[in-house]
């Protein structure tokens, strides 16, 4: 038999197909992600409708959209999303790659990260924003895709093609003689493979090479939308979070809830009776915080004059002059006794109100009716109760909002200040609405009734009842005997608000404090919630 070459030379030549014969583990995803993050998006996508449709809509175009979500989700949602190199990307992945690349390196989606990183819902609702700006990165990249993909299969046949010079290898090791002689037909196969496994490398490269190219075109596009995007799930992610705080919801009620209860709770603060006015309701809510904080700024300590008194701890300096002289001494002594040192005068704030804070609001027809500034009644009164009902549980005080119009048109709304309030009954206290008349007597029956429970449940007294209203109603004189009879015994307060009124004789017998409000956009509206929420 003929033979041709030697076994080692044709091993040396044909070795550096060897190593290509096992490629390494090219990856699919762009941002590294662990076992972790991958059960977070696994569970993400399994609990979000509107995720999973985003991904079958756009995998109609792109068969690695499933991929390319968890990427965006990951660049969201990860601390510090590590981007992968592009050597250790698979071919068929390099569109996705140029996808995550170009919104981590957007200013855009780095304030979008402010919201979403650690939540999950924040980044699943981030990449549902962007999935309109997901399908045009996608369509402006197809031909970059086309040739990715072009790529990822010649690397493929490149990859064959080594593994064919390894077989063809294999076979002339086991037909070499004592001298290392091959037969000349596995030598021959040895040199065809090798002559194959060279065009499939080159044409690899160049697809990898057209892909490059293809991609850099395809780069300002992507660069474009993906920045454009990323602003507007911003914004949105920005207003979601400032429609929270305006409700009083914080981010660990927020972690605590599923991402489907997450999603309804925003679609209702989206769409109820107030959303148009979040704002106002977030404003009130930080003026009464201010209001508290206030009260610290005048303890004792603060000087505001001089005064007669005994506090040794007060004195002004020339009464200390006075202890250094021995004959004044006994002076000191007598005026000391008789409270009749000169000392500071100090002012300090204290809590004067022990029992539950009670809002009584108004929900007769008019005060439906958007005023000047396109403020409602019903929307400046509610503002103030959920204020309210924040200076209640910062002082540990049960707190109670209580609708009325027309006579049986009544409901009452309890948060004791054991329980933190549950978010469901807060809106709907603040979505409830009647639009009918106007009657004092069923709200403040139920409001007194509360506080008479409170007494003679724990022995709480002075509590607060604020009624807003921009109606007049009569009473009746049993009625309002009755009233005053248990305002001595229970020791509480009335703070009548007149909005956009003046306010009727009724209103001003019951009331302790009594408040007009005639623009409710203005400072006026403020200044006289901010007093209140001072003396509360």
């Amino acid at each position: 038999m003929r033979t041709l070459g030697k076994l080692k030379d044709l091993a040396s030549r044909a070795g550096q197909w060897l190593g290509l014969a096992t490629p390494p583990a090219w990856h699919t995803a762009a941002i590294a992600a662990d076992r972790f993050d991958q059960m977070t998006w696994c569970d993400t996508l399994a609990q979000a409708g509107a995720l999973r449709e985003l991904g079958g809509d756009l995998g109609e175009r792109h068969d690695y959209a499933a991929d390319l979500l968890a990427d965006v989700f990951l660049a969201a949602y990860k601390t510090a999303p590590q981007l992968r190199e592009i050597g250790e990307m698979d071919s068929s992945r390099l569109v996705n790659h140029q996808v995550a690349a170009t919104l981590l390196a957007s200013p855009e989606f780095a304030e979008l990260r402010r919201e979403t990183v650690g939540d999950p819902y924040a980044a699943a609702m981030a990449v549902i924003a962007q999935g309109p700006a997901l399908r045009r990165m996608l369509d402006k990249a197809e031909t970059a895709q086309q040739a990715a993909q072009a790529a990822a299969d010649a690397r493929q046949q490149a990859t064959e093609a080594a593994q064919a010079v390894a077989e063809a290898l294999e076979r002339a090791a086991a037909q070499a003689g004592e001298e290392g002689t091959v037969p000349a037909g596995a030598a021959q196969e040895i040199e065809d493979a090798t002559a194959q496994a060279e065009a499939a490398q080159q044409a690899a490269q160049a697809a990898d090479e057209t892909t490059r190219q293809a991609l850099a075109m395809a780069a300002p596009g992507i660069r474009t939308a993906a920045r454009r995007s990323a602003a507007k799930a911003a914004e949105q992610a920005r207003e979601e979070a400032a429609l929270f705080a305006a409700w009083g919801i914080g981010p660990g009620q927020l972690q605590r809830l599923s991402f489907a209860a997450r999603a309804r709770l925003a679609a209702r603060l989206r769409t109820g009776r107030l959303t148009q006015w979040a704002e106002l309701i977030g404003r009130f809510r930080q003026m009464a915080t201010a209001e508290r904080a206030r009260k610290t700024e005048h303890a004792p300590g603060e000087l505001v004059g001089i005064t007669l008194g005994d506090d040794l701890g007060a004195l002004i300096p020339s009464e200390l002059a006075s202890l250094g002289v021995p004959a004044m001494r006994a002076v000191f002594a007598a005026r000391y006794a008789e409270q009749r040192l000169f000392v500071y005068d100090q002012r300090g704030e204290t809590e004067t109100g022990q029992g539950a804070i009670i809002a009584c609001i108004d929900c007769s027809g008019s005060m439906g009716t958007p005023r000047a500034g396109g403020v409602s009644g019903e929307a400046w009164a509610k503002a103030c109760a959920l204020a309210l009902l924040d200076q209640a549980r910062t002082a540990r005080r049960d707190f109670a909002g209580i609708l009325f119009s027309s006579a049986g048109q009544h409901q009452v709304f309890r948060f004791p200040a054991c329980h933190p309030p549950a978010i469901d009954d807060v809106l709907d206290f603040a979505e409830t609405f009647y639009g009918g008349g106007t009657d004092f007597q069923t709200p403040l029956d139920d409001a007194v009734a509360l506080l008479e429970a409170e007494h003679n449940t724990d022995g709480r007294m002075r509590g607060d009842i604020v009624l807003i209203t921009d109606g007049q109603c009569l009473v009746t004189e049993d009625w309002m005997r009755s009233w005053n009879e248990r305002k001595a015994r229970l020791g509480y307060r009335l703070f009548g608000i007149a909005v956009a009124t003046t306010p009727g004789p009724v209103l001003e017998a019951l009331s302790d404090n009594l408040r007009t409000i005639t623009d409710l956009a203005g400072p006026d509206a403020t200044g006289a919630a901010r007093d209140m929420f001072r003396v509360i």
